[in-house]
């Protein structure tokens, strides 16, 4: 008789080998440990092939058969998935409600005009607004407590989230006209920048745990967002990155000086929607990821954001 595994046993079979641990999947899925070794062993009796080596280990690993079958299972879950993602969108009407999740690099002048046409052409759905830092976004609509996300790529990989790219956004490393950087009268060397500090935003999801990006100096301040980080430069406390949207004033008028770093990964940073692939958006979600794609994406082409550095002083850094 051919094998034929039940969707609850395939997601079963993927908790316990992504956890790593019966009683850990067992945590997960609010169920008894019990019921998850039944589920197992029916699904291994059904497939006639070992999935978890258990004898001697204080934790199931996987056998040969169950790291091929792996990815079989994610696929045909998140097939599933997708059937029943796109079922509920033929069937589902206008949201009463939506939660959204923005990166502090989307600029705000761009989240503002959005959300005023979004209030003006859907004015019965309540919208949740959530904006942060680094990995808040990804965590949020993967914790369900956003439905749409726009941020940056995913920061690990996850099957069940679409990211889909609509646009960009740009980072700027900058310091205080006063600040040692901004008064000195030659290019500068990346010892330079090394030997002051750098303002740092702390990721308060942790999935960016253990990864700095753009960390040039020895010495850092660590910061929770990025108002603060702003305000820090602002008063010549240190250097550090900031969205171009942000500070474009602040370099129109002098108060900040854009530092042209090579050894810093400026320009160009992608903006995604992400989503639950078993949640897809409805009418109004739908409006709302369209209306900032046709934004964020002519921004580079357009040069929204070149003018400013060609109005403002710029430093050289010699690496």
């Amino acid at each position: 008789m051919d094998a034929n595994p039940t969707l609850d046993q395939l997601q079963v079979f993927l908790a316990v080998a992504e956890t790593g641990s019966f009683s850990a999947a067992a945590r997960a899925l609010n169920r008894a440990q019990s019921v998850i070794s039944y589920t197992i062993a029916n699904l291994e009796a059904q497939l006639e092939a070992p999935l978890f080596e258990r004898s001697g280990l204080r934790q199931p690993r996987l056998t040969d058969a169950g790291s091929a079958m792996l990815p079989d299972a994610r696929r045909i879950v998140a097939d599933l998935q997708v059937m029943r993602a796109r079922a509920k969108s033929f069937k589902q009407g206008l949201e009463p409600e939506l939660s959204l999740a923005i990166s502090v690099m989307v600029p705000a002048e761009v989240v503002v005009d959005e959300l005023r046409e979004f209030g003006r052409r859907f004015p019965t759905v309540a919208l949740n607004l959530n904006v942060g830092e680094l990995g808040m976004v990804m965590d949020m609509v993967a914790t369900g407590r956003a439905g749409i996300g726009l941020g940056g790529a995913l920061l690990k990989q996850d099957d069940t989230i679409v990211a889909e790219k609509i646009g960009h956004s740009y980072m700027v490393p900058v310091a205080a006209a006063e600040h040692p950087l901004g008064r000195i009268d030659r290019p500068l060397t990346l010892s330079d920048v090394r030997e002051e500090t750098q303002l740092v935003v702390t990721d308060a999801s942790g999935l960016t745990d253990g990864r700095n990006f753009n960390v040039l100096s020895y010495k850092t301040w660590r910061v929770s967002d990025i108002a603060t980080k702003h305000q820090l430069i602002r008063g010549g406390l240190g250097w550090g990155g900031l969205p171009s949207s942000l500070v474009r004033e602040d370099l129109q008028s002098g108060r900040l000086v854009a530092l042209k770093l090579d050894a810093y990964e400026q320009g160009e940073y992608p903006i995604y929607a992400l989503r639950k692939v078993s949640n897809p958006p409805g009418p109004a979600g739908t409006w709302l990821i369209d209306a900032f794609r046709a934004t964020l994406s002519n921004c580079h082409a357009a040069g929204a954001d070149r003018p400013f550095a060609e109005r403002v002083r710029t430093v050289d850094l010699a690496s």
